[in-house]
């Protein structure tokens, strides 16, 4: 079953739903959701969006504190162009419905997280995400002019790949003409064709035991773009966030916000002890590689599962009302963070590679864009500045639509497209099969290729990895359609990403650490 749209999008975080906003007065758009719109990794991200706002704060400082983040790998023209353009993407956002916090004056009240020489983070108490997602939904559901499919899952992307064509990665004719589309409810593949098709599904950090991402973070749009023969880049920078509730076997991992250190919170060893200020001059407000790193050596050394993060020398009143989601999961624990210690780990949290794109978040595929986590735009660099990932993905959500709505009229549909191929797909799904392997993914991951790495340990993630890329595609030829097994293939897809890209930087910077090559000097050293 085919049909056409001018704008297809794929995924339902802030960088899918402000995209579909902005062009949906001058096109029909059809915007996927594996899940409902509500779940995505917009809505679990707690600290807020990064903005100059006041000063004495000003462009300069939040590109240069995003600069030193980056350690040396970010593009400065990128950087210089998200910074200055975010404050018209927030007022965007409050146009939209989102409610940031503000002070008794009716100025903003900002926040400070790691890395950040100034107050510039916006925030809606700790949950932000969650505000920015409910009312971009409500936007989104009310608008006459985007199909909502939920519970649908893109599968491969349109290329001329299908048309039996065999185009290489480096000549640049590779074109989408749309996607295919996993209806969950009716198990059928819908055929989308569109003019303009842009990936925003996302993080990978289901590659990992233990992450803050939902359980749809499988780097799907990745994968796709990878098989479809676009360029992937610097996914060996893999950020954790170092501060996780540590409750074992509990998925995602309860996020314990970068806000509560700016705050004052301190970082513990299990004996009462402060560490950070031994590792970075900042201490608990260094950059999260410094500081996950610093929590992970602690914990090897002493051998702890957790650390502690301390906020009961901070005024109780203050720490209800700013971080009343963080009292509350705590308290439901028996952990009263006005008078306990928090118990926490670092878990994968955020990638700072993904799909190449320039300027407008054109990827190398033509009348193909990647927005939001899913996308490499040169940003982050080597890692990631706190709150700089909702800034980034409102920015090149606003830039893409601007670009695409001009490409869009000069594109037809392509007319030769074929429908799904369901041959080959008649035997039952073996879900042991794609279970097991799901939790072999996770410990490779895990144990070779997390916070500290070493090329012994990734040549056995990669030889182990290719066994269980084997086996699932032979079980992905035979087996009738799922999302999960649609989900391990790209899991492994992007976890080979890493490795391999993580095997070809051959020295430690930003989140890719190695035991093998020494540590370049850059600004961050002290």
């Amino acid at each position: 079953m085919q049909r056409r749209y001018d704008f297809l999008v794929i995924g339902s975080g802030l960088a899918g739903l402000s995209y579909a906003l902005k062009v949906a007065h001058q096109g029909r758009v059809a915007l996927i959701s594996k899940d409902g719109l509500e779940e995505s990794n917009t809505r679990y991200a707690q600290g807020g969006i990064a903005s100059v706002m006041y000063p004495p704060d000003d462009y300069e400082k939040h590109i240069e504190d995003t600069l030193i983040s980056g350690d040396g790998l970010c593009h400065r023209d990128v950087v210089e162009m998200v910074v200055r353009e975010a404050p018209a993407q927030i007022e965007a956002l409050i146009d939209w419905g989102v409610e940031f916090d503000k002070k008794p004056d009716g100025h903003y009240d900002l926040g400070r997280e790691g890395g950040h020489s100034y107050y510039r983070v916006l925030h809606h108490k700790d949950n932000t995400g969650e505000e920015i997602q409910r009312k971009l939904v409500r936007q989104v559901r009310n608008h006459p002019q985007i199909d909502l499919l939920e519970q649908h899952f893109a599968v491969d992307l349109i290329t001329q790949h299908h048309l039996g064509k065999h185009v290489s990665r480096q000549n640049g004719d590779i074109e989408c003409y749309g996607a295919y589309v996993f209806n969950l409810h009716t198990s059928k593949v819908l055929t989308l064709l569109s003019k303009v098709t842009v990936v925003a599904t996302g993080g990978i950090g289901n590659l990992y035991d233990t992450t803050t991402n939902p359980e749809i973070a499988t780097g799907d749009g990745i994968a796709m773009v990878y098989r479809a023969k676009g360029i992937i880049e610097n996914m060996e920078f893999v950020q954790f966030h170092p501060t996780a509730l540590y409750e074992p076997g509990v998925r995602p991992a309860f996020l314990i916000t970068e806000a509560l250190r700016g705050y004052g919170a301190l970082l513990r060893t299990t004996d009462g002890r402060e560490f950070m200020e031994n590792y970075d001059k900042r201490g608990c407000l260094a950059p999260r590689d410094v500081v996950a790193r610093a929590i992970d050596n602690e914990m090897k050394k002493r051998g702890d599962d957790f650390v502690y993060l301390d906020g009961t020398h901070l005024e109780a009143q203050g720490l209800r009302e700013n971080f009343p989601n963080i009292y509350q999961k705590c308290l439901s624990l028996n952990i009263d963070i006005t008078k306990d210690y928090i118990p926490v780990t670092p878990a994968a949290h955020y990638s700072c590679g993904g799909i190449k794109v320039d300027m407008n978040g054109c990827s190398t595929i033509g009348r193909l864009y990647a927005i939001g986590e899913a996308s490499c735009t040169g940003l982050h660099g080597a890692n990631r500045l706190a709150s700089n990932s909702l800034m980034e993905a409102v920015v090149y959500a606003d830039r893409a639509a601007r670009h695409s709505l001009k490409q869009a009229g000069q594109v037809a549909y392509r007319e030769d497209i074929p429908e799904w191929d369901y041959s080959g797909t008649t035997y039952p799904e073996e879900m042991v099969m794609i279970t097991q392997n799901f939790k072999e993914v996770h410990q490779i991951m895990s144990n070779y290729v997390g916070i500290v790495r070493s090329n012994l340990r990734l040549e056995r993630a990669l030889k182990r990895l290719e066994i269980i890329y084997n086996e699932t595609e032979e079980l992905y030829e035979k087996s009738t359609l799922s999302q999960r097994l649609c989900e391990l293939r790209n899991l492994i897809n992007v976890g080979y990403l890493v490795i391999k890209m993580a095997q070809e930087m051959r020295e430690s910077r930003g989140l890719h650490y190695t035991l093998d090559y020494p540590r370049k000097k850059s600004g961050r050293e002290f």
